[in-house]
């Protein structure tokens, strides 16, 4: 027993000069981690580098260099064990951790890939496979989206980044239609001219960009139905503010010209004449 004690003292007294030197190793790599975690975020900022995507670069190259030390801090301490065999050896464990943890890499991949791309921003409305919201935080794994109605839609960026994504406030302007009929008995061309001059005075109507369109569509069953269409705000609100108005200052503008919006009529046919029968008020 003595003898078993001594020789694990011995071999401590002969490791030790290699312990302190990885330890005083460690502890130089922490305090280049350190400064380089308060450096590089103010230069990647500099740059008009995205949050998101500082946070991520800060992350993997914190990563890379305490991996890198503490595989140099191995070697010193254990001279036989080669950085090369260490590589080996963890390189056969990461294939198994890859395995279990596939899909969380995915996201994390996918993640780094959307924020270095850019193809949408913290403010835009999107929509994906019919999830549709403004994007309130991109981060590494998930994509977070605000519906219209207030509810928290939470997206992994493996799924955004494999499926066609619509960046409905891309740009500025956004076209919007609405179908308005009038009824058959109308003028066609005076109906049309009504029609744009009201959409025209509409105030969220962009007409300095582009005019209104108006084409005649279609016969329908009790009206001719006119597409109507213009351009206005790209976000949600704006789409149906926008539509809200014109809709009313069309219905006003065909009330005042006196033109029919027909409601469906149906005409009744009966085998057997109708015999009819007087109120007895009436009498």
């Amino acid at each position: 027993m003595r003898e078993t004690v001594a020789t694990h003292v011995a071999g401590f007294w002969a490791v030790l000069p290699q312990l302190v030197a990885a330890i005083v190793f460690l502890v130089v790599v922490w305090i280049a981690i350190t400064l380089m975690r308060w450096l590089l975020p103010k230069a990647l900022r500099r740059a008009r580098m995205r949050a998101a995507l500082v946070d991520v670069s800060v992350m993997l190259l914190t990563v890379l260099m305490w991996f890198a030390g503490l595989l140099i801090a191995a070697t010193i301490i254990f001279p036989t064990v080669t950085p090369g065999k260490a590589l080996t050896a963890l390189g056969v464990g990461g294939i198994a951790i890859g395995l279990a943890f596939k899909d969380t890499f995915e996201n994390f991949f996918a993640g780094i890939l959307v924020l270095l791309r850019e193809p949408f921003a913290k403010g835009d409305f999107i929509e994906c496979e019919g999830i549709e919201g403004q994007v309130e935080k991109i981060t590494v794994r998930d994509t977070r989206l605000r519906r219209t109605d207030g509810q928290l839609v939470v997206t992994p960026n493996g799924f955004l980044f494999k499926n066609p994504v619509t960046v409905r406030t891309s740009g500025d302007l956004r076209r919007t239609t609405i179908m308005c009929g009038v009824a058959y008995g109308e003028d066609v061309d005076q109906s049309r001219e009504v029609i744009a001059d009201a959409v025209r005075g509409v105030d969220s109507v962009r007409n300095d960009v582009k005019d209104v369109q108006i084409f005649a569509n279609e016969f329908a069953a009790s009206a001719i139905t006119f597409e109507v269409t213009w351009w206005t705000g790209s976000r949600p609100l704006d789409i149906r503010e926008s539509r809200d108005k014109v809709v009313a200052a069309v219905k006003r503008a065909l009330d005042d010209a006196g033109i029919e919006i027909p409601f469906p009529y149906r005409t009744l046919t009966f085998k057997e004449p109708l015999t009819t029968r007087a109120d007895d008020s009436e009498k």
